[in-house]
């Protein structure tokens, strides 16, 4: 095993040279004077950060470039609309950087840096306000999370945990490697969509994965690829060596505008990420973040697209549930009739709420739940009484 990890890095440390950093829209030289100057007002509003590589992936002659939508501002971002933190999770937070909204899993805040700064980002305020989510006390967090044995899943997020060095994340990992109710270590990344090759040039990393899969616990890698191009050649072989270190990955991407809103699209995201063994898991509801309004789908319109894609494949790809992350828990689009939509509870804030479902007056123009009517809620175990 470790020799096959070094293999992955041996070959792409000479293929691959690690991506430089941009930071300000005026270096991106493939706009016009205009266009930059237009987005100098967004940029002082929300920060930009990208990279070499993942810019390259751009068509810069096709304005409706996917890949130009995800990562370049855009002036609609001035437009006032939701909120800095739309799912409420100040609500759940125990202390700056940890998170304890359902029962089994605690959400660490480790980094408040990203490869690269998706325009449509729902944590803004991480990039806004330095430091003030981040998790800075470690040893209080291990604290916690030992003394409440129903916390058998651990999610590092951010920002981005593998912006971390190695050594960094190390001390984050190891000591959960020691608490026994831990199970389960999840790490939510859009790396190997931004920088693979961070992935690839680091054996360290990658033998660091491993130890979390021989020392009896499980790790997931949650990746975020929200369009096809974004699975190049050297993406794919971060997925792979991830994969080899015992890691299981998923995908996760939030239905965007210009970006999959459409069947065929998102449909060819689900097959080709079956194809290179990351089976797409969750599909969100874009959340209603400040600037978000130009990235967002109505959930109806979502939906319909989400399952009309589903149709179009086969297999694992049909495996990605269409949900939104509510403040009151995760709430899967699981239905629409003539008059109503059908909402159920994966996983809810409070236990009791788990699996209930929600019934409501279909809107069209609704984006989150709040903007449908109260709703009617009732328990699956109500169909058996």
């Amino acid at each position: 095993m470790v020799e096959t990890l070094r293999k992955y890095s041996a070959q792409n440390i000479l293929q691959h040279a690690n991506p430089k950093y941009i930071t300000k829209v005026d270096a991106l030289t493939k706009l016009s004077d205009t266009e930059r100057t237009q987005l100098a007002d967004v940029e002082a509003l929300y920060r930009f950060r990208a990279n070499d590589y993942y810019l390259s992936l751009i068509d810069w002659n096709d304005p409706e470039d996917p890949i130009r939508h995800l990562i370049v501002p855009h002036i609609h971002e001035l437009d006032e609309w939701g909120k800095l933190d739309p799912s409420e999770e100040h609500q759940y937070t125990i202390l700056p950087g940890l998170e304890h909204k359902y029962h089994s899993t605690a959400l660490l805040l480790v980094s408040n840096v990203c490869g690269a700064i998706c325009r449509y980002c729902f944590r803004k305020r991480v990039f806004l306000q330095t430091g003030k989510d981040l998790l800075n006390d470690l040893p209080a967090a291990f604290d916690y999370i030992r003394e409440h044995h129903e916390i058998t899943n651990v999610l590092l997020t951010g920002g981005d945990p593998l912006v971390l060095s190695t050594n960094k994340l190390r001390k984050i990992i190891e000591p959960l490697l020691q608490i026994d109710h831990v199970r389960i270590i999840r790490i939510g990344s859009k790396i190997p969509a931004f920088n693979p090759q961070r992935i690839l040039n680091d054996p360290e990393l990658l033998e660091l994965m491993r130890q979390c899969c021989i020392n009896g616990k499980q790790l997931y890698a949650i990746v975020h690829f929200n369009h096809v191009n974004e699975l190049s050649d050297v993406a794919v072989q971060a997925c792979k060596a991830i994969h080899h270190t015992g890691a299981v990955l998923a995908n996760q991407t939030p239905i965007i505008r210009r970006v999959n809103d459409s069947a065929e699209i998102l449909a060819d995201l689900f097959r080709k990420l079956s194809f290179v063994g990351v089976p797409p898991y969750y599909v969100f509801q874009c959340r209603p973040a400040s600037g978000n309004k130009s990235y967002a789908v109505p959930i109806e319109e979502g939906y319909q697209i989400f399952e009309q894609a589903r149709a179009r494949t086969s297999g694992l790809g049909k495996r990605a549930r269409f949900a939104m992350s509510h403040a009151s828990g995760k709430i899967e689009i699981v239905g629409l009739s003539r008059d109503h939509i059908y909402f159920k509870y994966q996983r809810a804030a409070r236990d009791e709420d788990s699996g209930k479902f929600l019934v409501c007056k279909r809107n069209p123009d609704a984006y989150w739940l709040d903007d449908y009517d109260t709703p009617l809620q009732s328990h699956p175990l109500d169909c058996y009484q």
